[in-house]
């Protein structure tokens, strides 16, 4: 008989970096913390069975493949606004709502992060969970995705992945050429992590943040690449350009207006915790916005609309009193 305890704890420590896997598999933050778990009830139910020919790290990896190709075989892709519409101008935006299951989700760094001392191997972390990186292998086929995310990501020899996938090194390594030639063809935009913030990166957030809490478009405007986008999901509109980013932050968006910001860390990338003021007093949540940033100016605002998901999974208060703010 094993100690069930210390085959819990054999399993729970690689939990953190498998969700980051399914995460990038599967588009989705919850669907990813549903594929673990599965993947650890199979495994722990089949432990004793476990023959040891590889090790257990492989073996949760295979899995957790399996659970996500189950998953990702019953049709669903995951998107992001500017992967299913064309820009809209501002003088003709609606906001036309499709279901969660549409949309790409953010995710928070600690839940697909393991904590790691090597800084190559933490840059590559959060560089392949950035919003256009992984909407990026939502193109994919799910193989492979897979073989994209465990060779070129995960560093694992071609030989582990075929064993893996219980085929030959030949066919993972055919797979890796089309994944690549596929990603090559709408390669995602490069934009900079939090990896950490440079003084450059922090004062054009602390910039961005009086802009927006001040409701100051010209600043706004100021830090934004030209052809900047603004997204917000589960709203299929996007806009792009300063123009139309600011006819809709002065039309629909006003309601913006003495808005409060809080900074968080979303998909490796800085994001902000966006808070409506209140009739009552303080603030409410409105959207988990996240930034994405490129040569020293904004390139994409994303705000994620659905705060009841979003905030407890950030672990973000349910409001803010009057006073709070980007320092809070």
């Amino acid at each position: 008989m094993t100690d069930t305890a210390s085959d819990v704890a054999s399993l729970e420590q690689y939990r953190t970096e498998l969700t980051g896997y399914c995460y990038r598999m599967l588009g989705s933050a919850f669907e990813a913390e549903d594929a673990v778990q599965d993947t650890m009830v199979r495994a722990w139910r089949s432990f004793e069975k476990f023959e040891g020919r590889s090790s257990v790290r492989s073996w949760l990896y295979r899995i957790a493949t399996n659970v996500c190709l189950d998953a990702l075989n019953a049709g669903n892709r995951r998107a992001r606004p500017m992967d299913l519409t064309a820009p809209t101008p501002v003088a003709r935006a609606q906001l036309n709502s499709r279901p969660e299951v549409t949309w790409l989700e953010p995710v928070p760094d600690g839940r697909v992060l393991p904590t790691v001392t090597d800084p190559a191997e933490a840059a590559v972390a959060k560089e392949t969970v950035r919003l256009a990186f992984v909407a990026a292998l939502q193109h994919l086929p799910p193989k492979q995705r897979a073989v994209l995310i465990l060779r070129e990501v995960l560093a694992w020899k071609a030989s582990e992945v075929a064993e893996l996938l219980g085929t030959s090194v030949a066919s993972v390594n055919s797979a890796l050429q089309r994944a690549r030639a596929t990603l090559a063809e709408s390669e995602p935009a490069k934009t900079d992590t939090d990896d950490p913030l440079d003084e450059d990166q922090k004062k054009l957030l602390d910039r961005y943040v009086a802009a927006f809490e001040g409701y100051d478009m010209a600043a706004l405007t100021a830090l934004l690449h030209e052809d900047a986008t603004l997204s917000m999901p589960p709203y299929d509109l996007w806009l792009r350009g300063h123009d139309d980013i600011v006819g809709w932050m002065l039309g629909v968006g006003e309601v913006c207006r003495g808005s409060r910001l809080m900074p968080v860390v979303a998909n490796g990338t800085p994001a902000f915790a966006h808070y409506h003021p209140d009739p009552e007093g303080g603030f409410t949540p409105w959207a988990l916005m996240v930034i994405e940033i490129v040569d020293g100016k904004v390139s994409g605002i994303t705000s994620f609309l659905d705060v009841k998901r979003w905030f407890p999974l950030f672990d973000l208060p349910e409001r803010l009193e009057a006073g709070a703010g980007a320092g809070a």
